[in-house]
């Protein structure tokens, strides 16, 4: 009797292990860090696929806008979070910078988080404020910067509207007259632009081309190799004699590196679905971007060649957190 006791309860005492062996990812809701403001770019396709994700995994997708320290903040805090996947990192090329520019980070971007996919890129727009500016092309902001003090604003130290404006800087051979204004984000820097507060910035087209199609902003060059279709008669920076300006911006997904491999390849398949989505990809192309929607192994490798390209820069520029 005692052996057949033993061989019944066997099944018995299996069957929480095999419950949560087999328990549904996400069995809770998810938290999606944007170490942004609301409105930027970052912001607007976290928004875009979180949304999707929520319909695929029948549970709340929260995106949470944590600004601050340059996008350190938000990063800090999901590269401490518990390694269960329920917290995802919204990133963009800022974070493959920051590897450089902030050397004593509370986290370490390349140990301590993992990539999921790259979602989208997108070009940089040389803008300026319609009615103060009197630039009507590239060339003549390239005069302006010899000959005057310009305040350019950016999304943040080490930002790519930060490196926009040190690569326009270098090209004008302007020394010390353009003054790096960093902001909390895109959306409230380019605010500024357009209410006057500053004289020029190389901003995400996401984040600038609404004040653009409102007439607020003149866009005087793409940083991308084409013309975008969004803007098609605005001049790509080669075009309008300004080649080293090229340059290209991205956003990412990222988790905690200790999340479990299963997990992993769940985030990276539904993401990559959800990104993949018609509805999704028109909306995000309609907000300026290209849909990427690499594959894990494409974008991890992309992510540390863009963190040991932009290392070459910031060394080369002797660049430093203002």
């Amino acid at each position: 009797m005692l052996q057949r006791r033993h061989i019944l309860a066997t099944p018995a005492l299996l069957l929480p292990a095999t419950a949560r062996a087999q328990a549904p990812f996400p069995d809770r809701n998810v938290r999606y860090i944007v170490p942004f403001p609301p409105g930027g770019l970052t912001d607007i396709m976290a928004r875009l696929v979180g949304q999707k994700l929520a319909e695929i995994w029948s549970r709340p997708v929260v995106i949470e806008n944590r600004a601050g320290g340059n996008a350190l903040i938000g990063a800090d805090a999901v590269a401490k979070a518990a390694p269960d996947g329920l917290t995802l990192l919204a990133i963009t090329m800022t974070h493959a910078v920051n590897a450089t520019l902030f050397p004593n980070a509370p986290f370490d971007f390349r140990r301590d988080l993992t990539t999921i996919s790259v979602l989208g890129s997108l070009p940089l727009v040389v803008v300026v404020n319609a009615e103060r500016n009197p630039a009507r092309t590239l060339a003549d902001l390239v005069q302006q910067a010899k000959t005057r003090r310009l305040n350019g604003g950016s999304s943040g130290n080490g930002s790519p509207p930060h490196l926009g404006l040190e690569l326009l800087r270098r090209a004008a051979d302007a020394g010390d007259n353009i003054t790096h204004v960093p902001y909390r984000g895109g959306a409230p820097s380019v605010t500024d632009l357009a209410a006057g507060n500053l004289d020029v910035m190389v901003s995400n087209l996401p984040e600038c081309i609404a004040q653009i199609q409102g007439g607020r902003l003149r866009p005087l060059a793409v940083t991308s190799a084409e013309r975008h279709p969004l803007i098609p008669d605005v001049p790509t920076v080669k075009e309008a004699g300004q080649p080293s300006l090229e340059m290209t911006n991205w956003t990412a997904m990222m988790v905690p590196a200790a999340v479990p491999a299963p997990i992993i390849a769940r985030i990276e398949a539904d993401t990559l679905a959800a990104i993949r989505d018609a509805d999704v990809s028109r909306r995000a192309r309609d907000g300026g971007f290209t849909v990427e929607a690499w594959d894990r192994a494409r974008s991890l490798a992309f992510v540390t060649e863009e963190t040991a390209r932009w290392a070459r820069l910031i060394q080369e520029a002797g660049l430093r957190a203002d």
